[in-house]
């Protein structure tokens, strides 16, 4: 029987205590439900973000007959569903089970995996690391342990280019460049005799210990779950449901992981540092605009007495991942990258990405932790015609868009926490030239998102009722043209290291901020009085906690 889920109390962590909870995870997912203000809601976790066009049908035909006609795009690369009427469990069940979107029910919640989207798309990859995606879900579906883990814990799987690898992962992979020595004897692990997975050599990381672990490439899935048990083991204690939550003293760390994997038959050597493993200064400005900040990994002293060899790899600098357009692989095919206004979609539009993808390309789509869709294996030509078809669609598919990086939470109706409309009040913002509301100050706070000090305050609190929210994205046949320029108040500000109006724009209706970016970012928040604008800089990668009454922050 399907549930809808009650709110889950918890209190805010002070300094390196663990959280307190009175209650277990209730991080909703495809079986258990979350109530809202506007219907139930389901989130359906889409490892890798990988979508077969039958399952991207299956979840239109959801979207249409059971919720309220539209699909949002988490930064987690999953889909959710709104609207959803209370006797819908049963038949959304087995339209997801029919689709094959939920391969083992226990589990459908703990499928939290994120890769790199271009993975084998484009002249960087050195290696596909949504195989690596694949073979881990099939691990972690099979795992009477891993059903402990929370809906919240997050596997982060990037290819070497920093583009997700500083997304806030509980457990890490980061694939090196070719040629980088591998541990010896890992053998084949496929089962099949030939090798199932992409060779070389990945870095293994847990939460922000500064020290890696190097393992073979085919063993790298089979370690990120053994470091998740590790993880499980380390938070008996302590409840913690994600690796930044274990009290000091009874942390995760990378030589925990690594007796852990030599028990399991894992060879695996530990690296001095990690320096650039999420990307530092060199990848800073791929990090900035993909929302992944641009704080440097924690420490560049090693951590054992190791040769020079043993230092972590540096990834390759990378162009914006997140950026809209036509990518063109190494093997003269062409993929897609467009990006849905706030992400969220409507049936129509999600429908004509399905098309393209069946008609022109190779059958799969991807979605993006950006709120974007990836359709890859199409021709030059149809390419061309087909992001101008997506275009006039209303989707973001050109990078100097205004709307690109601008995101949004439910805000009202949808969410009975949030102050105000604030999808309307972005899109009206946008549509008049502004990614944040105007009047705005020429300075900006740096600040943790928590405390916000010295904000940008910006009087008039807008009202708006439901049926009001005009439709946000681009309109069709736009102009041509770079778009708006940035505002007064979004050039660099103190301790910048690109214009802020290169950071993503995150507009919250309360203090939850529900689904913020990572990292850096121009936080714009309703308050009784008005919207309160500050650029968010922490100290530290992790996303705040969830307040009291929240579902899951980082969706």
């Amino acid at each position: 029987m399907l549930a809808a889920m009650p709110p889950s109390p918890s209190t805010r962590p002070h300094g390196s205590e663990p959280p307190i909870r009175d209650r277990g995870d209730a991080c909703p997912g495809a079986l258990r439900l979350h109530s809202a203000a506007d219907g139930h809601l389901a989130r359906v976790r889409l490892p890798a973000g990988d979508l077969t066009v039958r399952q991207a049908e299956a979840l239109a035909d959801a979207a249409d007959r059971l919720g309220d006609g539209h699909l949002s795009l988490t930064s987690r690369g999953n889909a959710e569903l709104r609207g959803l009427p209370d006797d819908c469990g049963g038949r959304l069940a087995a339209l997801l089970r029919d689709a094959g979107l939920l391969p083992s029910e226990r589990h459908e919640r703990i499928r939290n995996i994120l890769a790199s989207p271009l993975a084998g798309l484009d002249r960087h990859t050195p290696s596909d690391v949504r195989l690596w995606a694949r073979e881990l879900d099939g691990l972690l579906c099979t795992s009477e342990s891993a059903t402990a883990l929370s809906g919240r814990f997050l596997f982060v799987l990037d290819d070497g280019r920093g583009d997700v690898a500083a997304l806030g992962g509980d457990v890490s992979l980061v694939a090196e460049p070719a040629g980088t020595e591998a541990p010896a004897d890992h053998g084949d692990r496929s089962g099949t005799g030939q090798p199932a997975r992409p060779g070389g050599s990945a870095l293994l990381r847990v939460g922000d210990d500064p020290a890696a672990l190097r393992i073979a490439g085919p063993d790298a899935p089979r370690a990120a779950l053994t470091a998740a048990e590790a993880f499980l083991s380390a938070a008996e204690a302590s409840g913690a449901w994600r690796v930044r939550e274990l009290p000091a003293g009874h942390g995760l760390t990378a030589r925990a992981v690594a007796e852990r994997l030599r028990g399991a038959g894992v060879e695996c050597v530990l690296v001095a540092g990690a320096t650039d493993v999420v990307g530092a200064a060199d990848v800073a400005a791929a990090a900035q605009v993909a929302g992944a900040g641009t704080e440097a990994a924690p420490s560049t002293k090693a951590v054992a007495e190791a040769p020079a060899a043993n230092e972590a790899s540096t990834p390759t600098p990378y162009a914006d991942s997140s950026a809209p357009g036509i990518i063109e692989g190494g093997d003269g095919a062409h993929a897609l990258s467009v990006l849905a206004p706030l992400g969220r979609l409507s049936v129509a539009q999600w429908r004509l990405l399905v098309a393209v993808a069946a008609a022109d390309g190779d059958g799969v789509l991807r979605l993006t932790p950006w709120r974007g869709i990836v359709i890859p294996g199409l021709s030059a030509d149809a390419a061309a015609a087909r992001l101008r078809e997506l275009a006039a669609a209303g989707l973001i598919t050109e990078p100097d868009s205004p709307w690109h990086r601008i995101g949004a939470c439910t805000g009202r109706p949808g969410c009975a926490k949030s102050l105000t409309d604030v999808r309307a009040d972005a899109t009206a913002a946008v549509t008049a030239g502004s990614p944040v509301p105007t009047p705005v100050s020429v300075s900006v706070s740096v600040s943790d998102p928590d405390t916000c000090p010295d904000p940008v305050h910006l009087p008039g609190k807008p009202e708006r009722g439901p049926g009001t929210e005009p439709e946000p994205g681009p309109k069709p046949n736009p102009e041509p043209g770079p778009g708006p320029k940035p505002q007064p108040g979004l050039e660099p500000g103190p301790d910048n290291s690109a214009p802020l109006h290169h950071l993503p724009v995150y507009w919250s209706g309360c203090e939850r901020r529900c689904g913020h970016p990572h990292g850096a970012w121009v936080d714009v928040l309703a308050t009784a009085d008005g919207y309160r604008v500050s650029v968010v800089r922490p100290k530290t990668p992790p996303a705040p906690a969830a307040p009291p009454g929240a579902p899951c922050p980082t969706s």
